[in-house]
């Protein structure tokens, strides 16, 4: 059965809530995906933001020249989790129910990495070329 583990991206370099906007873009756009977990101290997810939600602040920030917007201030913070031993089917079916396109993947309240919707079907789509059994 593949599973969460099997397609996941392991992030090396989350967000933190004190981090600034400018640095928390960066993060994001190296990392190339559409958003980034957010974590504390103890590396538990707090939080989830996103290209769509810097935006705006990028706009105003940039017009007014005003960096002093925070991670926190604008974070997602009930971001959705998932397990790295979560079948990688059921994941696709929860993604299909207008669920956000990013998941953190967290094993024992720590954030160990991130799924994406493109990460699930490249997985699935490996598995139907090789005519694997996903199930």
């Amino acid at each position: 059965m593949l599973q969460v583990k099997d397609a996941m991206y392991p992030v090396n370099q989350p967000l933190a809530p004190n981090m600034g906007l400018v640095e928390a873009v960066d993060r994001i756009l190296d990392a190339g995906v559409i958003g980034l977990p957010v974590v504390d101290h103890d590396h538990q997810v707090v939080g989830f933001l996103s290209e769509h939600d810097c935006l705006p602040f990028l706009v105003t920030g940039s017009y007014h020249c005003d960096s002093r917007i925070q991670v926190s201030d604008i974070m997602y913070n009930r971001p959705l989790t998932v397990s790295p031993n979560k079948s990688i089917v059921d994941l696709a079916q929860e993604m299909g129910l207008n669920r956000p396109k990013v998941y953190a993947v967290v094993e024992e309240s720590r954030l160990v990495g991130l799924i994406t919707r493109s990460m699930v079907m490249r997985e699935l789509n490996s598995s139907l070329k090789h005519c694997k059994v996903v199930a």
